[in-house]
């Protein structure tokens, strides 16, 4: 199983926010995620804003453009286990559509309640 907080880190970290990883204040990170991942400043962010997100991540996390992430560009976001579980055709690489279900997954695992958004609590899950 992905830790919740992998959704909300990968995007992050994949959409250019900076942040030490030296003691940074929890409200910073808080206040840098909701602006990252909830453009529309409503307090929660649902599979739409997750998945922009993502494919905004995706972009910068191929900079050979060539429409794939593999190991090496998944490095410090993705472990060999979690790219062999979201890589259903076993070429070692994640394309858009499965780099897009495993945010799906993500987002999915981090919201118990079904409700279709992933409000700060849920966020901050373990």
């Amino acid at each position: 199983m992905f830790p919740r907080t992998l959704l909300a880190l990968g995007l992050l970290i994949g959409a250019g926010v900076a942040l030490s990883q030296s003691a940074v204040a929890e409200v910073a990170v808080d206040a840098a995620l909701m602006k990252v991942l909830d453009p529309d400043a409503d307090g929660t962010v649902d599979l739409k804003e997750a998945q922009a997100a993502g494919a905004a991540t995706f972009k910068k996390l191929n900079p050979d453009d060539d429409g794939t992430l593999d190991a090496k560009e998944l490095s410090g976001r993705l472990d060999e286990a979690g790219l062999k579980a979201a890589d259903p055709d076993n070429d070692g690489t994640l394309d858009e559509k499965e780099y897009s279900a495993l945010i799906e997954k993500l987002f999915n695992e981090a919201n118990p309640d079904n409700d279709g958004t992933l409000d700060e609590k849920e966020l901050k899950s373990p």
